[in-house]
């Protein structure tokens, strides 16, 4: 079984080390930050001062591009989403806490095309799990785990953040 102790702000510092290589070796310079409610914004935001982008922050909110949308419904306190800068022809750097099925960021990449046609999409994640049911994957990520299918991963947040791992039995 994974360890159940983790140093968020380390991974999050493994996210930046490997953002910065990331956009070097694409020459991407001054990248839209865009975190996915609610715990890819806390890690877009950490990510967001570290670079000391001058751009605002962007956030989704996916709830009504999910493909269970008619199914689970809308939760009464949804935000809406907040772009405030033109996507069209910019790099984005999508920013997820856990990246497991897909679904999420199937979801997020529609919403984002909604807003324009961007010129590129980095998918950052602070962990990366097993358990893919879409052909989408991170290009870069704090961590990957091997979690079996009654294993769930969550960001608690924002202040402190903090990851937990709980099996359903």
């Amino acid at each position: 079984m994974p360890e159940n102790n983790f140093d968020v702000q380390q991974l999050i510092r493994t996210l930046k080390s490997g953002l910065d290589q990331y956009l070097q070796e694409h020459n991407r310079n001054d990248p839209l930050f865009v975190g996915i409610h609610s715990g890819g914004v806390w890690i877009a935001q950490r990510l967001h001062e570290l670079f000391g982008s001058t751009q605002p922050l962007g956030m989704l909110n996916i709830a009504f591009y999910r493909d269970d949308f008619s199914r689970i419904g809308l939760h009464p306190l949804v935000t809406p989403s907040s772009l405030p800068f033109d996507v069209t022809d910019r790099h984005v750097i999508l920013i997820d806490d856990v990246l497991y099925t897909g679904r999420t960021v199937r979801a997020a990449m529609n919403e984002l095309f909604d807003y324009g046609r961007v010129a590129s999409i980095c998918l950052a994640v602070l962990v990366d799990r097993s358990g893919r049911e879409l052909p989408i994957r991170a290009d870069v990520t704090g961590k990957h785990l091997d979690l079996k299918a009654n294993q769930h991963i969550k960001l608690s947040g924002p202040e402190p953040l903090a990851l937990e791992i709980t099996t359903v039995e």
